[in-house]
């Protein structure tokens, strides 16, 4: 497919996904608002209306909580309550989480996603400066960004080590990867009569979580909203530091230094947190010998031996060691990473025991991740291979129907398709340039 047919057709499912604040990432699968995902569409949809753009994230942040946290989804009123589980009345945000700062309206559920949207917010800013600066987009997303970093470094250092913890498998937003295993066996799943998977009526079982991982998803988020969401009053069976979360959060707080400089304000706060959080990345998380980093398991306080995409994104940092990048690329380019038929990255080490090519976050290769990961080849003046993974993301987004992900050794396309984030992000790559690095 050439550029000009792949921009009409990503253009086409963000217009199709669009309900006129926000974007679903699909019509079937996912028919609300989901927070990373509406975060990585900003990015896309700058190219299109950098207003909409701005809109798309100003509609996330209006559910902001009190204590800072971007909710994970944002459910429309217009769907039906059966349309998806968890459901409104499974989280019941309102009021199970008034002590912890839930909004009157609307319902949302209790737990996060990575933070990208400061990242996302500066792209937006840059799309446009002076349509930004004429609605004042900066001014109103710098404080809200900023008491949502400010949530996640101290009521989320769970560890005590300085990064932000992840309490759900469905945080990272890897909602069924290998990495989590270990910990959820410690977690006693939801009994089955009790809940009703939504997901199923739109994938093949083959593709998503096991009923088992489900129940767990289930009992953790149930357990959490008992608690009222308080982290501090929770006593969390689940709770790990992520790479890629914690990657995501010092590229944002770069970003949230960027916007403070354009708003005169300072920057130190920013750039000084950014420093800490990648010392504390490098120290806590990095595994030399693996060529990657791991995620730490804060119940035991080990390094969980598995090998998965998170443990690349942090390429995607700036000033990491020269050695930690020379390692990172040679394990994104060697046996256990480079898929077979797509150029795209494998959300699993392709050598690994749960290696499996169908089954969600446990082996195909998805597109934001490869994004991500382009984004920090290119940080990192590795611009071959970034234009290797460019060349096959395009490639991949036309030919599976801007599928959800694909399969890394076949390329079949997997879950759902007209995927908004996939869409969106081949806007990004398409509109590739080189000003927008940060610092």
């Amino acid at each position: 497919m050439d550029a000009d047919a792949l921009r009409r057709g990503a253009s086409q499912v963000l217009l199709a996904n669009w309900t006129g604040a926000s974007t679903v990432p699909s019509r079937t699968l996912y028919p609300h608002q989901w927070s990373w995902d509406s975060a990585f569409v900003a990015v896309g949809l700058r190219h299109l209306s950098a207003h909409r753009a701005q809109r798309e994230l100003e509609s996330l942040l209006a559910a902001q909580w009190a204590d800072g946290r971007i909710p994970h989804i944002v459910f429309s009123p217009a769907v039906p309550e059966d349309a998806y589980f968890p459901s409104p009345s499974f989280w019941r945000s309102s009021q199970a989480g008034q002590v912890s700062g839930a909004p009157a309206a609307p319902e949302t559920s209790g737990i996060v996603q990575p933070p990208v949207h400061a990242l996302a917010a500066w792209l937006v800013h840059r799309a446009d400066p002076e349509e930004s600066r004429r609605r004042g987009f900066l001014d109103r997303v710098h404080p809200r960004l900023t008491a949502w970093h400010d949530y996640l470094l101290t009521r989320r250092d769970l560890g005590g080590g300085g990064l932000a913890a992840a309490v759900h498998p469905w945080e990272p937003g890897t909602d069924n990867s290998p990495c989590w295993d270990r910990a959820l066996a410690r977690v006693e799943p939801a009994l089955p009569g009790t809940f009703r998977r939504a997901d199923l009526d739109h994938g093949r079982s083959a593709d998503r979580p096991t009923d088992l991982d489900y129940g767990r998803y289930v009992r953790l988020a149930a357990d959490y909203r008992e608690a009222g969401y308080d982290d501090r009053a929770t006593r969390h069976a689940f709770a790990v530091e992520d790479p890629c979360f914690n990657a995501l959060l010092i590229v944002s707080e770069r970003a949230l230094a960027a916007m403070a400089r354009v708003l005169g304000r300072d920057d130190t706060p920013h750039t000084a947190r950014a420093d800490a959080l990648t010392r504390h990345l490098v120290t806590r998380l990095w595994d030399a010998d693996a060529g990657l980093f791991r995620v730490r398991d804060l119940h035991t306080d080990t390094l969980v031996d598995e090998g998965a995409v998170t443990g690349l994104v942090p390429l995607v940092v700036p000033h990491l060691p020269a050695e930690v990048v020379r390692s990172l690329r040679d394990t994104l380019t060697g046996p256990r990473f480079r898929a077979p038929a797509t150029r795209l990255v494998p959300s699993y080490d392709l050598t690994g025991p749960a290696f499996d090519a169908h089954r969600y976050w446990r082996g195909p290769a998805w597109f934001n991740t490869a994004w991500l990961i382009h984004r920090g080849l290119r940080v990192h003046g590795l611009d071959t291979d970034a234009a290797r993974l460019r060349r096959g993301f395009l490639a991949e987004a036309g030919h599976s129907g801007f599928a959800e992900y694909v399969d890394p050794v076949t390329g079949t396309p997997r879950g759902a398709r007209h995927f908004s984030w996939t869409a969106s992000l081949t806007l990004d790559l398409l509109n590739a340039d080189a000003e927008e690095t940060l610092p």
